[in-house]
C-alpha cells in the first residue's frame, strides 16, 4: 500500500501543482487521486482535526463521518463497534499503513483501544471494496496513515488529567536525518470512569522507521503496542462486582516502496500481528475464566503499470494465514473427553486486476476484479466498477459507483456454529453523488444516494445452529459540509439518513422486517474551530443521533432514547515550545447511553501541558 506522501510523485505534474491545495487520497483505488477527482465516496480526517479537537481515540474522530455510526458500550475502554451504511462491523476492513487489523478471531475490529497517538491521516471509503482490499471490506475501508518523518526531528510531550480519576500522558517524535526517517508515538491512559469496576488501563506505541537510499526506493517497518486492562461493569440492571478483560496486541509490518520511474512501481509489505484476551475472573456464574488467542501472518504484493498516460494497471497477490481460538468450558463431556479450547486456521490467497483510465481531461473510470481461494469453502468473485468527472465550470464533480463485496465467516462463527458448512456474507451495493465547491473553494457541499442488498448473512435457527439465514437492505443519503470561509475559522458538518431493514424470516434474532438493531435513522454532527490572535484555539463540536432500536432476542425491536452531546476544546500557545489546553466533554451533561444499559459519562473536564522541542 502506497503511503500518502508517495502517492503524490505517482500523478503527472500537472496534478502535482493541483494537489497543493487538493489532498491526495489513496485508499479509493490504491493509487494516488486528488480528493475532489475520487470516483468512490471518500471522506478525509488529517492530524490538525486531530490536534485541534483533542481527539484521543480514532473511534471519536470517525463520529464526524457520514455514513458511520459508532456506538462504544458504555465508558471508555469498552467494546466499541463502527457501522459502515448499516452494515456490521465486521463488514468494514480497517488497515494500519496497508495491513489489515480487523481482530482474527471475531472478524470485526474493536476500535476501544486504537489511540489516535502518531496518525498522519484518516481515509474513509464507503461502498464495497473487497475487489481491492478482500475480506471484510464488504461495506467500506477505513485506512489509518502514520506520519512520516520530515525534516529536522522534532518531539511532543504532553500530560492532563481531569474528572474521573483521569490521566494521560503521550510523547510524539518524528524527523529525517540523512536517509533515515522515523516517526514515533506512545501513550499511558488511566481512568476510573463513574461506575464500580469500571477502571481502565491502557498503554500503547506506535512507530515507523524507513530507510530511503535513493529517490525511488524506501525500506521501512511499521511496529505497534497495546496493553489495556479494563474493569467490565456488565448493565445498570445486572453489575458485577468484579470481571475484567485483558488484551494484548503487537505488529511488525516490513514494507518495500519501489518507483522504476514514472510508469511502474511496486509496493511488497509483510506483516505478522499476536493478540491474546483473558477474561478473569468472568463472572457470568456459567462459562468461568476464559482467554481468545489468535496470529496472523499477511503477504501483500501490488505492481502499478502505466502503459499509456490514461492507463493505470494495478495488479496484486495477497496472502493470509490465522490461527485463532477460543477458551469454551461449557462444552459437554458426556461423549467423553473433549477440548475446550477449540481452534481455527484460515488460509486465505487472493489476486486482483484494476484498470484506472483517463481518457479525457478530468474523467476517471476504474473497473477491476478480484479472486479470493479460502481453505475452507473455496472461492470467492468480486468485481468493481467507478467513476467520477470533474466539471471545471462549474467546479463540480460528479460520481457513481456499484460493486460487490464479501465477509467470509470469522473464526468465532466457525467455533460456536460448529462449522455447519459456513458461506462468506456477501453484497451487491452501489452509490451516486455529487460534490460542489463554493465560493474559490472554500465551501465544500457532498450528497451521496446508496443503496446495498446483503444475502447469506450469518444467524441463528432455534436449534442452536449457526448457518447462513440472513438477508438485508439498507438505503439512505450521507451529505456533507466543509467551509473556511476565513483563514482562521473552519465549520465541519455532516447528515446521515439511513433506513436498514432485514428482509429474511428464517433467523430468529429479528423478525422480518425489522430495523437492524442500533443503526439511527437519523444522525447529525457539526463542529467549529477558531484560532484566536494566532495564539488560542477554541472548537466547539456536536452530536446528534435518533430513531435507534435495540434488539429484543426473537420479539420485536424495542425504541430507545435519542441523545445528543457537546463538546469543547481550548489550547493557548504560550510560546512555540509550550501551551496549555482543556476541554470539556459532554457539556450539557446529557443522560444516555449508545447501547441499551450501558451508560456513557456524564460532564467531564480535562487540562494539561503541552510541551515541543
Amino acid at each position: 500500500m502506497m503511503r500518502a506522501q508517495d502517492a503524490v510523485r505517482s500523478i503527472s505534474i500537472d496534478q502535482q501543482e493541483a494537489a497543493e491545495s487538493e489532498p491526495v487520497v489513496v485508499s479509493a483505488t490504491r493509487i494516488g487521486v486528488l480528493l475532489d477527482q475520487s470516483p468512490a465516496s471518500v471522506s478525509l480526517i488529517d492530524s490538525d482535526d486531530l490536534d485541534q479537537k483533542q481527539i484521543e481515540r480514532v473511534s471519536d474522530a470517525l463520529r464526524e463521518v457520514p455514513g458511520l455510526s459508532v456506538v462504544q458500550t458504555g465508558t471508555a475502554g469498552q467494546l466499541t463497534s463502527v457501522f459502515t451504511r448499516g452494515l456490521r462491523s465486521e463488514h468494514t476492513q480497517v488497515l494500519l499503513d496497508g495491513v489489515p487489523i480487523n481482530q482474527g478471531l471475531q472478524g470485526a475490529f474493536d476500535f476501544a483501544n486504537l489511540t489516535t497517538d502518531n496518525i498522519g491521516r484518516i481515509e474513509v471509503v464507503r461502498g464495497p471494496q473487497s475487489t481491492l482490499y478482500g475480506p471484510r471490506a464488504l461495506a467500506g475501508v477505513i485506512q489509518i496513515f502514520t506520519k512520516q518523518g520530515e525534516g529536522a526531528p522534532e518531539a511532543t510531550f504532553a500530560a492532563e488529567g481531569g474528572s474521573y480519576d483521569t490521566f494521560r500522558e503521550r510523547v510524539q517524535s518524528d524527523g529525517k536525518i540523512d536517509m533515515f526517517d522515523y516517526s514515533f508515538g506512545a501513550s499511558r491512559f488511566d481512568t476510573d470512569n463513574a461506575r464500580p469496576n469500571n477502571q481502565y488501563r491502557n498503554t500503547a506505541a506506535i512507530a515507523d522507521v524507513g530507510w530511503s537510499p535513493t529517490a525511488q526506493l524506501r525500506i521501512s517497518s511499521l511496529f505497534t503496542y497495546s496493553l489495556s486492562d479494563t474493569g467490565n461493569p456488565n448493565t445498570i440492571f445486572n453489575p458485577k462486582p468484579l470481571d475484567n478483560f485483558l488484551t494484548e496486541k503487537w505488529l511488525i509490518a516490513p514494507h518495500v516502496d519501489l518507483r522504476v520511474g514514472d510508469w511502474w512501481e511496486h509496493k511488497f509489505i509483510f506483516s505478522y500481528d499476536h493478540e491474546r484476551q483473558l477474561n478473569d475472573p468472568n463472572q457470568d456464574g456459567f462459562v468461568g475464566p476464559t482467554r481468545a488467542l489468535f496470529e496472523r501472518t499477511t503477504i501483500d504484493y501490488q505492481n502499478d503499470l502505466r502503459p499509456a498516460s490514461w492507463l493505470t494497471l494495478t495488479s496484486g497477490f495477497f496472502y493470509s494465514r490465522v490461527n485463532a481460538g477460543q477458551e469454551r468450558p461449557f462444552v459437554l463431556q458426556i461423549f467423553g473427553p473433549q477440548p475446550t479450547f477449540v481452534s481455527d486456521h484460515t488460509q486465505e490467497t487472493a489476486g486482483f486486476l484494476e484498470a484506472t483510465l483517463t481518457p479525457i481531461e478530468n474523467l476517471i473510470f476504474v473497473a477491476g476484479g478480484r479472486f479470493d481461494h479460502f481453505n475452507q469453502f473455496g472461492d470467492v468473485w468480486t468485481y468493481r466498477f467507478a467513476g467520477s468527472y470533474k466539471i471545471d465550470k462549474t467546479n463540480t464533480t460528479l460520481h457513481s459507483s456499484v460493486a460487490t463485496g464479501f465477509s467470509p465467516p470469522s473464526s468465532q462463527d466457525k467455533i460456536f456454529g460448529m462449522n455447519f458448512g459456513l458461506r462468506p456474507e456477501k453484497d451487491l451495493g452501489w452509490d451516486i453523488g455529487v460534490e460542489q465547491r463554493l465560493w474559490e473553494s472554500r465551501v465544500t457541499v457532498g450528497a451521496t444516494y446508496f443503496h446495498n442488498d446483503l444475502s447469506n448473512l450469518i444467524g441463528f435457527n432455534g436449534l442452536f445452529e449457526t448457518l447462513n439465514l440472513g438477508a438485508a437492505e439498507t438505503q439512505g443519503l450521507e451529505t456533507e459540509l466543509r467551509a473556511q470561509p476565513i483563514a482562521d475559522l473552519v465549520f465541519v458538518a455532516s447528515y446521515t439518513y439511513l433506513e436498514a431493514e432485514k428482509t429474511s424470516s428464517a433467523d430468529i434474532n429479528q423478525p422480518q422486517g425489522a430495523r437492524l438493531p442500533r443503526r439511527p435513522r437519523n444522525e447529525v454532527y457539526v463542529s467549529a474551530s477558531y484560532l484566536w490572535w494566532k495564539k488560542l484555539r477554541t472548537t466547539i463540536a456536536a452530536k446528534f443521533v435518533n430513531a435507534r432500536e435495540e434488539l429484543n432476542f426473537g420479539g420485536p425491536n424495542f425504541d430507545i432514547e435519542d441523545y445528543t452531546f457537546v463538546n469543547f476544546a481550548a489550547e493557548y500557545e504560550i510560546n512555540s515550545h509550550m501551551s496549555i489546553f482543556g476541554r470539556i466533554d459532554n457539556l450539557a451533561d446529557e443522560h444516555y447511553a449508545e447501547v441499551f444499559g450501558f451508560p456513557a459519562l456524564g460532564r467531564a473536564a480535562y487540562a494539561g501541558l503541552k510541551l515541543r522541542f
